[in-house]
C-alpha cells in the first residue's frame, strides 16, 4: 500500500485507440466482474464490444478503470429521441473511492452529448445506486437480475 501522504499521479481518461488497449479494458472487466462478482465469463463480453465507444482510466501509466457507451437502436419505452447506454463500468479495487468512476462516467456522457443523444440509460447494481443518483440518474421500474446480480434501470436526460 502506498503512503497516503505520497501524492498520487493524476488520473487521465482516454478513448481506447487499439486492440491492445481494448484487451486492457477487458482484463479490468474480467477482474471486477468475473473474479470479484462471479459473473459468468460467457456473458461478460458481448457483441456490443466491437462497436461500443470504450474508455480507459490511467494512473501512473497503468490502466485502472474502464467503461463503454453503446448507441441504442431505439429509445427506451416511453422515451423519444436518440439514446445511449453506458455500461461495463469497472474500476480496480485499489483505485475505488478516488472519483475514477465519476471521471469515467463524465467522459462517456460527454461523448454521448457529442453524438447528440437525448438521454442515457444504464443498469446499476444496487450498491452503486447512490453513486449514479449523485450523477443525476433516476431509478426506474423494478429490481431485476442481470448475471445473477440485482440491478435497477436508471435514466438521465441530457
Amino acid at each position: 500500500m502506498s503512503n497516503p501522504e505520497t501524492p498520487q499521479p493524476p488520473v487521465t481518461i482516454a478513448q481506447i485507440k487499439n486492440e491492445a488497449e481494448l484487451f486492457q479494458a477487458l482484463a479490468i472487466r474480467e477482474v471486477v466482474f468475473i473474479e470479484e462478482q462471479h459473473v459468468p465469463e460467457g456473458i461478460e463480453r458481448d457483441a456490443e464490444d466491437a462497436k461500443a465507444y470504450h474508455v480507459l482510466a490511467f494512473q501512473g501509466g497503468h490502466a485502472i478503470g474502464t467503461g463503454r457507451l453503446v448507441m441504442l437502436p431505439e429509445p427506451p419505452s416511453g422515451e423519444t429521441g436518440t439514446w445511449g447506454q453506458i455500461g461495463r463500468m469497472a474500476v480496480l479495487k485499489s483505485h475505488r473511492k478516488a472519483r475514477v468512476g465519476a471521471m469515467l462516467l463524465t467522459t462517456l456522457e460527454d461523448e454521448a452529448r457529442r453524438r447528440g443523444v437525448t438521454g442515457i440509460l444504464l443498469h446499476s447494481q444496487l450498491y452503486a445506486l447512490e453513486f449514479y443518483k449523485k450523477q443525476g440518474y433516476e431509478p426506474l421500474g423494478e429490481v431485476f437480475k442481470e448475471a445473477g446480480i440485482d440491478h435497477l434501470e436508471m435514466r438521465k436526460k441530457l
